[in-house]
């Protein structure tokens, strides 16, 4: 029977894991965004010789001109900001981190099911998105995450080889932030809230901590489905193929868009409800295939040791 310990320093202080999660979500943030504008400028400023003066004067202009340093460095601060952290956190609570982050192998069918799942939900998180973005958003809200968009824009229309862009940026976020979330977060919430409400946790911290409030209900949903099949296969590793898939497709649609071969704004585009109604349905069956393939939702090697049922006492022979 394999099960992890829970041995670690923030154990034995009896660190409540919630409070835990919320502490591990506050360091990560403040890690990724630090490192990544450090390395960003270090790049700019040292690497290329660039003048302060001209990086003030001018910022967007040279950010464009260093497109492939703004990637490098939120890959950088993606992994030392999000993956190293999120695996140390887990060691002070586990010897056994990987069991703790859930990393071990997960059913073949239920990860195939669940991209596909995936496919089949995307009109639904489109529609909530476009929904959302035609609320009445103050003004700084709206030019805050303008500002976000034209420089993810001005990095889409570089011309970077596509392996390059599918690493940067699908793959490596797909990894770094499923650590983050679904590993240490999701844990830890479901430790304290229970299955469902950690799931809910979850899903919608992973909403929120992207900093697009417009996009925060939709980026929830999509959170949510990830902490679902991570609990319900009792592995990280379906969550990370659906997030690369989601987030290559929208790397690659990102990218029809900037360059003008998809005439439509991606923000704002309006899925017809009988193709949103379509896809949930067809969601919803695939989510009952999904159940069915990974059988008993809790099994004894996802159960912490602590926590496993005493074994009945053999009698004296």
């Amino acid at each position: 029977m394999l099960s992890f310990p829970l041995d670690g320093r923030l154990e034995r202080a009896a660190l409540n894991p919630l409070l835990a999660a919320v502490l591990g979500l506050l360091v990560a943030f403040v890690l990724f965004q630090g490192i990544s504008t450090l390395v960003a400028f270090g790049l700019i400023l040292i690497w290329h010789a660039v003048p302060l003066s001209e990086l003030v004067a001018d910022m967007p202009a040279v950010l464009e001109t260093h497109a492939a340093d703004l990637i490098v460095a939120n890959t950088v601060g993606q992994v030392f900001g999000l993956l190293v952290p999120s695996i140390l956190f887990a060691r002070l609570h586990s010897s056994a981190w990987p069991g703790m982050l859930r990393v071990r192998r997960a059913p073949v069918v239920f990860t195939i099911v669940s991209v596909v799942a995936l496919l089949a939900l995307i009109p639904l998180v489109q529609a909530l998105g476009a929904w959302a973005d035609s609320w009445p958003w103050p003004e700084s809200i709206r030019h805050f995450e303008q500002g976000q968009m034209d420089l993810i824009e001005r990095i889409l229309l570089q011309d970077f080889p596509l392996v390059f862009s599918i690493s940067m940026l699908a793959l490596t976020p797909a990894i770094c932030e499923e650590f983050l979330f679904r590993g240490y977060v999701q844990r830890q919430a479901e430790r304290s809230l229970g299955a469902l409400h950690g799931v809910l946790f979850s899903g919608i911290v992973f909403g929120l901590y992207h900093l697009r409030l417009t996009q925060a209900l939709a980026l929830s949903v999509l959170g949510i489905y990830l902490a679902w099949i991570t609990w319900r296969s009792g592995s990280i590793l379906p969550a990370i193929l659906v997030h690369l898939v989601n987030n290559a497709l929208a790397a690659v649609l990102g990218k029809l868009s900037a360059v003008g071969d998809l005439e439509v704004d991606l923000e704002t585009f309006q899925v017809p409800w009988p193709i949103v109604a379509g896809g949930v349905a067809v969601f919803a069956l695939l989510v009952i295939v999904m159940n069915r393939v990974a059988g008993s939702p809790v099994s004894e090697d996802d159960v912490p040791s602590d926590r496993l049922p005493a074994q009945p006492e053999q009698p004296n022979e």
